[in-house]
């Protein structure tokens, strides 16, 4: 039966008596969670919670990494109808602090004494929050409970109490606040019903082949609402979650996890990518060889793999072959178990899906918004087309406006931006349509293509409108270049901000005789420029005259969440990089200028 509200989970979840309903790292090895004790969990943190007095539609913020405490909190809150307001854990103290301030928490679960200390000090900031309460480590006040001391200090509430709130909660009520990380300005909070999340839920589950017997590895943050409306959707079938340690370890805990299921953005797909092109590139010359026959046969044999049907004669016998010499070996990377994975948050590179999906690595991409609960269209099983982002999920409608923006309507569109009227009405219409801010088309047969964000066209010195992200994708189908960010507007011609793959680039360097100790001299060696100079003309031959980088940069450190450049999804935030790189960007246009000047 459909779930109406995110609630109906918990009861879903009883049923299902499973030993390792989650998986987690304990001493270095994971240990199974079951559905019995997580649901016990939740049980005791609700009647804590209830002691508080919080009443239903109140904020509890939660600011933690992924784990078995992300669901105790998330369920314990959902289940007494309070509402709950995920604070990204790589955030400054004073970002979350705005988080927790703007939503009206009065609690706020925080996951290490760094963090908690952090708002300590500035909880002036905060004059709505009344308690705080630590995951992780020792509490430095007696009026700062741990997240245990609320689990085990108290007696559980009865699933006959939860069952009468759960069905005081209604599809409409509040759910969540998701706060947009935003590629510019301060977060905006979106609101998300019960109703919004529970129809993608089950929308999605149309579309894509998640089983209780699967095991799921779940790495991207729970606080952004494409992982958190997956593993809803894995609570509903009774996949097993485990959780990844950090995305540093996702490697390692792909191989201890053996998934069957996850989902990804990009920059994973293509870290794998490189690390397998990396590893060709330190082969035999002719395993090299090898490699290169078997990308041919998957390319040849991909209209099939799409179909899920194995290719007729020859090219099935060489496939077969390829699968055994070859892909066999990188699926053993992801685990062994590999059955299905997902792609959202960020475009998928066509070359990259392409390999993938000729290895017999099924992708499914994607796209939706946060604003959208958040999926609006998805590729699935017998309805696949390379560079589109799939056929819209059951309930939902998309139409593209005269300039191109995609719009959306459907069960799943936010009830608004909290507090932020104005900024609601701009998002969505007088006639309930939602206004994506991205620019695309979708085909005859329904597969929509996303060509750009609507606030991120370049418009260069002479009024020509530019995509900036299908010229990065195509820049970063180089072995040697990592990241792209495309510069241009206002500008009379495009240029280039690059960060190498420097491991890819350190073979290179070290076949050639050059020193890769120092990074700034790699990247100023004649050698080194001439590559990037080739690599860089070889994109631009596949693009239009008005696309083409005429001049570019190399970096010697990568865009990070970390260091501001990217948002926890992996988005570019360009006016991050615009102000934190002017000089450079200013630099390269200045020399380029000479240089064309001097050429005249």
């Amino acid at each position: 039966m459909a779930i109406r509200t995110l609630a109906d989970l918990l009861f879903i979840i009883e049923s299902y008596d499973k030993p390792d309903c989650l998986l987690h790292k304990v001493d270095g090895a994971y240990r199974p969670i079951s559905t019995r004790q997580l649901i016990d969990r939740v049980q005791r943190l609700a009647t804590s919670l209830a002691s508080y007095g919080i009443q239903p539609g109140d904020r509890v913020a939660l600011m933690a990494e992924n784990g078995p405490h992300w669901p105790t909190v998330d369920f314990a809150t959902l289940g007494i109808g309070a509402v709950l307001v995920p604070v990204y854990p790589t955030l400054t103290s004073e970002q979350a602090a705005y988080v927790v301030n703007d939503c009206g928490a009065e609690t706020a679960i925080i996951q290490g004494r760094d963090r908690l200390d952090g708002l300590l000090e500035i909880r002036d900031k905060m004059p709505a929050l009344e308690r705080l309460v630590l995951i992780d480590g020792e509490s430095p006040s007696a009026d700062i409970p741990t997240l245990a001391d609320l689990v085990e200090g108290s007696e559980p509430m009865s699933m006959d109490e939860l069952r009468t709130r759960a069905e005081g909660i209604s599809p409409g009520d509040l759910a969540t606040f998701i706060y947009t990380s935003g590629t510019t300005g301060n977060p905006k909070g979106v609101m998300l019903s019960h109703g919004n999340i529970a129809s993608n839920v089950e929308a999605d589950l149309e579309c894509l082949d998640i089983a209780n017997h699967q095991t799921a590895l779940s790495f991207l943050p729970l606080s952004h609402s494409f992982e958190r409306t997956i593993d809803y959707i894995y609570f509903r079938q009774g996949v097993s979650i485990a959780y990844a340690e950090s995305v540093q370890t996702v490697a390692q805990n792909f191989g201890e996890v053996r998934p069957h299921v996850f989902v990804s953005v990009p920059r994973v797909y293509e870290k794998v990518l490189a690390r397998v092109r990396e590893n060709v590139a330190k082969s035999s010359p002719l395993k090299q060889r090898i490699f290169g026959w078997a990308e041919k046969v998957a390319q040849q044999a991909l209209p099939y793999r799409l179909e899920r049907r194995s290719p007729p004669g020859l090219l099935g016998l060489k496939l077969k072959l390829a699968d055994k010499l070859v892909f066999g070996k990188i699926k053993e990377r992801l685990g062994g178990r590999f059955e299905v994975a997902t792609s959202g948050g960020a475009p998928l590179a066509r070359d990259v899906a392409e390999f993938f999906w000729g290895a017999g690595i099924e992708i499914y991409e994607g796209y939706g918004l946060s604003e959208t609960s958040p999926v609006l269209t998805v590729n699935r099983p017998g309805a696949v087309k390379m560079g589109t982002v799939g056929q819209t999920i059951p309930g939902v409608t998309l139409k593209i406006a005269d300039d191109g923006e995609i719009l959306a309507k459907g069960p799943n569109i936010m009830v608004g931006y909290y507090n932020l009227p104005d900024k609601t009405a701009e998002a969505i219409d007088a006639e309930g349509w939602f206004h994506t801010g991205d620019i695309g088309e979708i085909d005859d047969e329904g597969f929509l293509k996303i060509t750009d964000r609507k606030k991120e066209i370049i418009v260069n010195a002479y009024g020509k409108n530019v995509a900036p992200a299908p010229i990065e994708g195509v820049l970063k189908s180089s072995q040697y270049i990592e990241q792209a960010v495309v510069i241009g507007d206002r500008r009379k011609f495009l240029s280039a901000l690059l960060v190498p793959d420097f491991a890819t680039l350190a073979i290179w360097a070290q076949a050639e005789g050059i020193s890769t100790d120092d990074r700034n001299a790699l990247l100023t060696n004649s050698k080194v420029q001439a590559l990037f100079d080739a690599e860089v003309e070889s994109a631009n031959q596949k693009l239009a005259k008005y696309e083409r980088i005429h001049a570019f940069e190399l970096l010697p450190n990568e865009f990070t969440i970390e260091t501001g450049e990217l948002t926890p999804t992996q988005k570019v935030k360009r006016r991050v990089i615009n102000q934190k790189y002017g000089e450079v960007i200013d630099q390269v246009y200045r020399d380029a200028d000479a240089e064309r000047g001097a050429g005249h």
